[in-house]
């Protein structure tokens, strides 16, 4: 069984600042990549931010410049620094653990944690 935590978040006026912190363990056998994934109400499910185990990144377009992810591999942790908030980027930020086993790859995912940015 595998457990996916997250933490952080909260409300924050255009502009701020907050983070977020996930971490995945139990039964896990190869974590290939770590991140978040966002919902906001009536929109799709959209790619934040994830970065793989050999440290490569990719960033959703909204947020390029202004989020940063990083990751602690030992610990299955991942974390995500977001500066520089907006309005629209209220949502409720869900953390994605994908990973590898002998038939193929499986997905994890968190309860998520809400951001909510509004003045």
């Amino acid at each position: 069984q595998v457990h996916v935590v997250e933490s952080g978040g909260g409300s924050v006026q255009p502009g701020g600042s907050l983070s977020l912190a996930c971490t995945a363990s139990g039964s896990i056998h190869s974590v290939n990549a770590m991140g978040w994934y966002r919902q906001a109400p009536g929109k799709s499910r959209e790619l934040v931010a994830q970065m793989s185990s050999v440290g490569s990144r990719r960033y959703g377009e909204p947020v390029n410049g202004r989020f940063t992810i990083s990751r602690d591999n030992h610990n299955n942790t991942a974390y995500l620094q977001m500066n520089s908030l907006e309005v629209e980027d209220t949502a409720v930020y869900v953390c994605n653990v994908h990973t590898l086993t002998d038939s193929g790859t499986v997905d994890y995912w968190g309860q998520g944690t809400q951001v909510t940015v509004s003045s």
